[in-house]
């Protein structure tokens, strides 16, 4: 093992939620991540659709125990000394594989090694190992500062409830209950006056119909202001349950933009622009209204792409008319609306 050492950090990371074109739900998960090396961990591993131990859904005591693990405070939860790193987003299942890790002490460092996917009691490291990953040797002090940070703070700290707010009610309620199913908490209201501060600090999102007016806008923005609240303001761009949830995600993404896989997207002239920092899997969905104002939703590119800007040609049906592209992959999501 090389002697060098690897920097280790903790970021807010997301698993994006959604409702996809098929229909399928996807369950929204806040976690913070292991940033090894300025980078986070995770995107070396390939695409791989997984979350941390440290999720902000778990309870407190469960929170606590998995920080204690990796501080090597408490047994480790599987045979040979090791750790699960990266787990399933939607069940705590090991049958639906984990990336694992041995995690040691060398004096007084601590050491990542023998990374691999795990789907049952033991791990097959000649089968199933991350060959090229680690190990990493971190320096206590740093390990220890970053890990026990998060025992100060409050697990769970981040804002999953967004208010809705808009004069078709049929809609706000369809995508209150989209957002409910994929793990994100949701109220409707015509304005914010009279809501309780704390309440108010509940929420982290403010989403805005297109028939609310600027002046009622600017109304709910001072309420905000007032009660010293920062949060993320989404102007919806059409009432397209699945277009509003994917514009709420964005919002809701407390991920530092250096650390994202999904950075740009640009719609225009029949093609979209995508940019990642990783290889990963992208999913372009197309949303559309027609002159009856029914939707339309076109899956119009699912593959993996390589670090780097690439365009993607359209299918000039799928864009027709008022068209939205929404650009996705497992940690985020982008939307944009087709410029002519």
């Amino acid at each position: 093992m090389s002697a060098e050492y690897a920097t280790f950090g903790l970021a807010p990371a997301m698993r994006a939620g959604g409702v996809l074109a098929n229909g399928d739900y996807q369950v929204h998960r806040d976690f913070v991540d292991f940033i090894v090396e300025g980078r986070p961990l995770l995107f070396q591993l390939s695409d791989l659709d997984a979350v941390s131990p440290l999720a902000s859904d778990v309870p407190p005591a469960i929170f606590t125990a998995q920080v204690r693990g990796l501080l090597l405070e408490a047994d480790p939860p599987l045979p040979d000394g090791r750790y699960v790193i990266y787990g399933c987003p939607e069940c705590e299942s090991l049958g639906c594989g984990a990336v694992t890790a041995a995690i040691d002490r060398a004096g007084d460092d601590f050491v990542w090694r023998d990374f691999a996917w795990q789907t049952d009691e033991r791990a097959d490291l000649e089968r199933n190992g991350y060959h090229g990953i680690g190990p990493f040797r971190f320096r206590g002090a740093e390990y220890r500062t970053a890990l026990a940070s998060l025992l100060e703070a409050a697990p769970g700290g981040s804002r999953r409830r967004v208010l809705l707010i808009g004069a078709r009610v049929a809609v706000l309620a369809k995508l209150a209950a989209a957002l409910r199913t994929i793990g994100i908490g949701a109220d409707i209201t015509r304005d914010a006056d009279g809501v309780p501060a704390d309440e108010l600090r509940g929420y982290g999102a403010v989403a805005f119909g297109r028939a609310v007016t600027e002046q009622e806008r600017a109304a709910v923005r001072r309420v905000f202001d007032r009660a010293g609240v920062e949060v993320a303001y989404v102007h919806g761009l059409a009432p397209i349950v699945p277009l509003l949830v994917a514009q709420i995600e964005h919002a809701l993404d407390r991920s530092p933009v250096q650390q994202r896989r999904l950075t740009r997207l640009v719609a225009v002239d029949g093609e979209a622009g995508v940019e990642v920092t990783s290889p990963c899997r992208v999913r372009l969905t197309a949303y559309r209204l027609d002159r009856l104002y029914r939707t339309h939703a076109h899956e119009v590119f699912d593959g993996v792409l390589e670090a780097g800007r690439h365009r993607i040609p359209l299918d000039a049906k799928a864009v027709k008319g008022e068209a939205y592209v929404v650009a996705r992959s497992s940690g985020s999501v982008l939307v944009q609306a087709m410029a002519r």
